[in-house]
C-alpha cells in the first residue's frame, strides 16, 4: 500500500528529460524540510492506494515515461515492487530522491535523478554520500543552488567525485525566484564546468504556484 499526494499527466520539468510529457507519482511525506522546498503539501497530504491501482491509474494516461517522486518516495516500501512493475510494463520510468537515504534496493534500470543537498537548502548534514558510488551512467545528480557557498560546494562535490565522467548529467538548478539563472551560468562558464543549468521549465510554462503540473 501506498500514500499517495498525487498523480498527474504533465510536461516533465527537470533532469535531461524536461520537455517531455511525464506521468508523475508524488507519494507523501518527507523527512527533510530544505528551506526552499516548494511541495510542502507533500509532507502529510495523501491518500492510499495500492500498487494495483496505481498502475491503473498510470496506464489510462497512455504515457511512456513515469517520475516517482515526493516528498522522499524512498521512505515507502512499496515504492520498490511500483517501479519494477512499471519497468516490466516497458515503462521509462524515474525516480527523484532526496540522496539522503540508500538508492540501492532501486531496480535496475530505473533512471535515479539525485538530490546532493547544499549548504543553502539547511539539509547538507543529511547526505548520505555512500550513494555517490552506487551511482551508474544512466543517473543524474542535481544541486540546487540559492547562492555563491551552495555553487562553490557543487562544484567541489562534482570535482572530487568526478560526476560528470560517471552519470549522465550533472544539473545545476537556481533556487526559482531566488538565484538569477544567468549569475549562475555566468559562474558555470567562468569555471568550465561540464553541467547542465536547470532551469524547471514547469514553472515557466505555469505559476510557480500551480499544483498538479
Amino acid at each position: 500500500m501506498l500514500t499517495v499526494n498525487e498523480i498527474f499527466h504533465s510536461i516533465q520539468g527537470e533532469s535531461s528529460h524536461a520537455g517531455r510529457p511525464c506521468v508523475f507519482v508524488r507519494l507523501t511525506a518527507c523527512d527533510l524540510r530544505c528551506r526552499w522546498c516548494d511541495t510542502p503539501y507533500a509532507f502529510h497530504e495523501g491518500r492510499k492506494m495500492s500498487v494495483d491501482e496505481v498502475i491503473a491509474d498510470i496506464e489510462a494516461r497512455g504515457c511512456p515515461t513515469v517520475e516517482v517522486t515526493g516528498g522522499e518516495p524512498l521512505l515507502q516500501p512499496d515504492v520498490y515492487p511500483l517501479m519494477q512493475r512499471l519497468l516490466d510494463a516497458g515503462k521509462t520510468v524515474l525516480i527523484e530522491t532526496g540522496g539522503h537515504r540508500s538508492i540501492a534496493g532501486v531496480p535496475a534500470g530505473v533512471i535515479r535523478v539525485m538530490d546532493v543537498k547544499c549548504p543553502g537548502s539547511g539539509e547538507s548534514g543529511q547526505n548520505d554520500w555512500s550513494n555517490l558510488a552506487l551511482l551508474t551512467q544512466q543517473d543524474e545528480v542535481k544541486f540546487v543552488i540559492a547562492d555563491r557557498r551552495d555553487y562553490e560546494f557543487a562544484r567541489d562535490v562534482m570535482t572530487r567525485e568526478n560526476l560528470p565522467s560517471r552519470v549522465n548529467a550533472v544539473l545545476l538548478s537556481p533556487v526559482h525566484g531566488e538565484l538569477d539563472p544567468r549569475q549562475l551560468s555566468e559562474w558555470v562558464i567562468a569555471d568550465r564546468l561540464d553541467v547542465r543549468v536547470q532551469l524547471q521549465v514547469h514553472k515557466y510554462i505555469w505559476s510557480p504556484e500551480t499544483r498538479g503540473v
